[in-house]
Parts: structure tokens; sequence; C-alpha cells
């Protein structure tokens, strides 16, 4: 699919909202739009652009082939680490993708075996 083909489908936006339960303020604040654009995209009245829907899936948390209905995950398929926010979890991932895949296997299964610990 083509970004300038994406097509927003409202239910999904709304699922995305509620599952983080924010309301429709607190969604366009966090997305950057005014409480009106944002309810006027839920409720299928306006048609975001594709810019702006890449910006709601990373802010809701979600991804834009779910919003678009091109699959059910609800899950992100990217995850945005600013340096500035997490200055050492970013530097990890950026050492990490000069890594061989078993290294960062070897590296996940440490971190599960570390948070099953807790």
């Amino acid at each position: 699919m083509k970004e300038s083909d994406v097509t927003l489908i409202p239910e999904r936006l709304t699922l995305a909202r509620e599952q983080l339960n924010l309301s429709k303020a607190e969604a366009a604040r966090r997305i950057g739009l005014t409480a009106a654009s944002y309810v006027r995209y839920e409720a299928g009245d306006r048609s975001p652009s594709p810019q702006v829907i890449l910006t709601i899936a990373e802010k809701l948390n979600t991804s834009v082939s779910f919003l678009s209905g091109e699959t059910d995950d609800i899950s992100p398929d990217v995850i945005r680490i600013q340096k500035s926010d997490t200055p050492l979890l970013f530097e990890f991932i950026k050492n990490l993708q000069n890594e061989d895949s078993s290294t960062i296997r070897r590296l996940l299964s440490y971190y599960n075996h570390l948070r099953s610990n807790d």
C-alpha cells in the first residue's frame, strides 16, 4: 500500500484511543491536534492526510496498518526512541543495530530471564 493510498477507518481510531483509556481531548493533545479536528476524524467527517495518520499511529501506540484496516493487530510496528528522553536505551538500541541475530537473541533471552525474576 502506498502512503498516498492510506485511508483512516474511524472505528479503528476509536479502538486505539480507548485501548489507552484516553478521552478524545487527551488523544487530540497527544497527537497535536485541536479537539475539534480529532473528533471529526473519529466521527468520519474528515480524513487526515497520510502524514497525520502516521503521527496518530505513533502517538496512540498502534500502526498505520491497523488504522487503515490492513491488519487486525493493534500493536505498533514502529517504536521511536529519542536520545533526549531515554539516553541509555537509545545508546543500547543504536549499538544493537550492528549486532548479528544470535547476539540479539541471547540478549533478549537474558532480558526475559531478568524480567521473570522480578
